[in-house]
Order: structure tokens, then sequence, then C-alpha cells
């Protein structure tokens, strides 16, 4: 089964077109993209054409898309989804087989959000996975122990949840966080999984704190790229990490 993970952007792609390709990737799905932004990073990364009633055929490495112009400014979500489909789907010129299995993640998660990258995918643009929030109010990933009213915990069981199902059918994952114990979303994560979904917790190789307030998309991902490389000499799961960085690795 295919899973929606990170793919690589093409090199040339502008700041404001890469602004657009986080939010299409974005989950939940965004609900107020600008049809003509949508439109024009399209336009950038795959071959359009214009068809009868409004529609629209946007074509990418084998894989077509059928799409409609919406009457208004903002990009329906049904839309969205498929084009965040269609990008998953064309990312790599069409083959047959499951594009997890085998792969290399590595999940940066707080408190905001989490991002899975797929560490063998150089640009690799992150599948940005926030809290469901109909209100649109901004939610935090919350630990289970927090409280919401003094008398029970939050279920956050959903946010969660969709992380997991992002993992599954990895080859090795690798979770950076920052904080432990009750204020990690890391190990919150990590319990969860242990929990729930002990086949992807058994491919997890550690849990590593990480400053990712001063860390760069590049140095997080080349630092779990020593992790998995480290395991490849070694045959088993990795027990160091970068200076100033604490792991916990998984036998």
């Amino acid at each position: 089964m295919s899973v929606p993970v990170a793919i690589e952007p093409p090199p040339h792609m502008s700041g404001h077109h890469r602004h657009t390709y986080e939010a299409i990737l974005r989950l939940p799905t965004a609900h107020a993209l600008d049809w003509h932004d949508v439109r024009s990073f399209l336009d950038s990364v795959a071959v359009v054409t214009e068809g009868d009633h409004g529609s629209l055929h946007a074509s990418r490495n084998g894989r077509t898309v059928r799409l409609h112009a919406p009457k208004h400014k903002d990009t329906p979500a049904e839309t969205i989804q498929d084009i965040r489909h269609f990008l998953q789907a064309s990312g790599t010129p069409a083959t047959t087989g499951s594009t997890a299995v085998g792969t290399d993640l590595l999940v940066v998660i707080d408190h905001r959000e989490a991002k899975v990258y797929r560490t063998e995918v150089h640009g690799s643009v992150p599948l940005i996975l926030v809290p469901y929030d109909p209100q649109g109010h901004g939610q935090n990933l919350h630990s289970a122990n927090e409280w919401t009213d003094g008398k029970r915990p939050p279920d956050r069981t959903s946010d969660y949840e969709a992380v997991a199902k992002v993992l599954t059918g990895a080859s090795r994952i690798v979770l950076f966080g920052s904080g432990t114990g009750r204020s990690s979303a890391m190990d919150q994560l990590m319990a969860e999984l242990t929990a729930h979904h002990a086949e992807i917790a058994a491919k997890v190789l550690g849990t590593i704190v990480v400053d990712l307030h001063h860390s760069t998309e590049q140095q997080l991902l080349a630092e779990a790229r020593a992790v998995f490389a480290r395991q490849d000499v070694v045959q088993q799961p990795a027990t160091a990490v970068a200076t100033g960085n604490s792991e916990t690795s998984r036998g």
C-alpha cells in the first residue's frame, strides 16, 4: 500500500512555489489556498493542458490528474487532496509496488507539528502533520499526561495515529524531538507506537533529543543519515549521535 511520504521537489522551485507545495502536502488539508497560486505551482512542476468545461489535465512522470478550476478564489479541499495524491504518485517515474517499502524515514516532532522526511531523497520536502483544528485556532500536539479541565486528559490519540499511518511500511525510522518525558511529543509518540503499533515501533532505531530551534533541515537530515549509515556498518541500532544531542537507541 502506498504511503504519503515526503517527495523530492524540482530543484528550480521558487520560494513562493515551495510554500504552496508544502501547504498542499500539509495534513489536515488546507482550506484557504488561492487557486491562482495552486495553478501557478502546477504549471511549474507538470504539463498542464485545458480540457472541456473548465477542466485541467496535469501530467508528470507518466501520471495524469483531471481537475476542475474552482468558481471562487479558494481551492476546494477535494481538489487539494487530488493534487497531493498526484504529486505523491508522480514524484518519480511510474513504478510498481509500494513507495514506502525500503525507505528510511526521519520524524521531527514537537507539540506543534510532526514532519516526516525520506532521508534518501536529497532536497526532500517533508509531509507535515498538524493536529486537526476545525475552528482554525491552532492546536498543539499534547502529552496524554496533560489535563484540559483538571478532570480528564485530552484525547490526542488521533494526532499520533496520523503519524503512525504515514510511517507504515517504512524500513527504518529515527525520531527527533526536544525535551524528555511528559514534555516530549517525541517520547509520547514512541509510547503510542509501542502500545498500539508494535510493528512500527520495532523499526525505530532511536529517539534523539535535538535543538530544533537552532538546527536547519539539512543539519537534521545529515544527522539522521549518519544514524542510518552507522547501522549499515555495524548491522545493529546506532548507539551514538553528533555532539550536543542525546540519543536513546533501541535494540
